[in-house]
């Protein structure tokens, strides 16, 4: 058993993403997403099922072409698609991504 703070974990820039990754297996894959008011993150195939759960500010994901507005305590799932975000006012939030089988 492992206990993680959320809140207290370093995070990095979208160019060193990988050290973000704060746990990893062959099913899943888990990271801190931190983004800077008015920073985005670019637009992304991803070809595993995804959970976001925000952790504090809000963020606007895109998945294929519905948005979606998140706010601290909030949770998006989706399948695999083309993922995007944008925060305005900055937001921390856990992304998991799950390997299909």
């Amino acid at each position: 058993m492992k206990v993680f703070d959320l809140n207290q974990m370093p995070s990095y820039p979208y160019e060193e993403r990988h050290k973000n990754v704060f746990f990893q297996q062959d099913e899943f894959k888990v990271r801190i997403i931190d983004l800077k008011p008015g920073a985005s993150m670019p637009t992304c195939e991803m070809a595993s099922y995804v959970l976001f759960y925000v952790i504090s500010g809000s963020a606007k994901v895109t998945v294929n072409d519905e948005i979606a507005d998140l706010a601290a305590g909030q949770c998006l799932i989706t399948e695999p698609a083309i993922v995007a975000m944008t925060s305005e006012n900055g937001v921390r939030m856990m992304g998991i991504q799950i390997n299909k089988k």
